[in-house]
């Protein structure tokens, strides 16, 4: 990981928990329902392809960071929700 997904990372984490320690049952089950679009996962994966092959033009190289900062916000909400799933179990 780079120092700038580092500070990503360290800023959406401090943004999304800013006084707010646990989500609501539904909302964590919502943003359990998150996923890319198939289109969005096929063009990821051509994308990664050309990245390993080293075929890749600037722009690609740029979009290919986009799906992959949206992957990673998106990871990071999921488990921010299945530690709200499960700090709400054992509180019941």
């Amino acid at each position: 990981m780079n120092s700038m997904v580092d500070v990503e990372s360290g800023i959406l984490e401090r943004a999304i928990s800013a006084g707010n320690d646990s989500w609501s049952p539904e909302a964590a089950r919502a943003i359990l329902a998150f996923k890319l679009a198939d289109a969005d996962l096929r063009r990821a994966d051509e994308l990664a392809a050309k990245a390993r092959s080293g075929l890749m033009t600037d722009d690609e190289r740029q979009n290919l960071e986009k799906y992959l900062q949206i992957g990673r916000l998106v990871e990071f909400l999921k488990a921010k929700a299945l530690l709200s799933l499960d700090s709400q179990d054992e509180a019941a």
